[in-house]
């Protein structure tokens, strides 16, 4: 969700950064989610809704951190900046909206059983639990001590390959309904695009590297 250094300082430039950004998204989703299921008087159609509501909330913030470091190493200005400094905090946010995304899954399977078994798959379940997993796990070790806990290396490891996960992830799972919907083809350009920015970076970076090595 973060890079290793971004996670070992949080830096607060101004109001809206850190935990205050993180209590304020968060705040909104849980609110915009509440809203979403009451427009239907929080019956089945209210919570796949927020079920659906909270899959687009968590791609926007997904994408944000995932292309923060790229953004700015791309593109340096104080909005790029502001991005990497809170990559952190856009990480832990999507994992508060992929949390409600979660909740209205167990509401949905609780209320309709039926409907809930023939909207998922075994696949769904071995996938998706891998998914959750990886989120946790990058969530609880966001933070300082469980970050220094686990070592740079592992932290290193469980990052890079849980956000290539998730992006492949949000890939199969918005991709697969294009043929029937073909409007979700407008939530798979974001994941090209910002894949597409993290390559562009490290082909930047590289070359700078070499550079720097032979003026040396």
């Amino acid at each position: 969700m973060a890079t290793q250094g971004n996670v070992m300082t949080w830096d607060r430039r101004n109001w809206f950064e850190g935990w205050r950004l993180l209590a304020v998204l968060s705040l909104v989703l849980v609110v915009l989610s509440i809203w979403i299921a009451g427009m239907r008087a929080f019956e089945v159609d209210g919570i796949r809704m927020v079920i659906r509501f909270t899959a687009r909330s968590s791609l926007l913030f997904f994408c944000l951190a995932f292309a923060a470091s790229a953004l700015t190493l791309l593109w340096p200005t104080s909005g790029t900046r502001w991005l990497r400094r809170n990559r952190r905090t856009l990480g832990l946010t999507f994992a508060a909206s992929h949390a409600i995304h979660a909740v209205a899954i167990i509401c949905f399977a609780v209320m309709t059983p039926t409907d809930y078994a023939a909207a998922t798959t075994p696949a769904s379940y071995i996938f998706g639990g891998i998914g959750y997993a990886f989120i946790i796990a990058m969530a609880a070790t966001s933070f300082n001590r469980s970050a220094a806990a686990i070592g740079p290396r592992a932290w290193r490891i469980l990052h890079t390959t849980g956000i290539y996960y998730l992006w492949f992830q949000f890939m199969v799972s918005f991709g697969m309904r294009i043929p029937q919907m073909p409007n979700y083809v407008w939530f798979v350009m974001p994941l090209l695009t910002v894949m597409a920015l993290r390559i562009t970076a490290a082909i930047v970076q590289r070359r700078r590297s070499r550079v720097v090595l032979s003026a040396n």
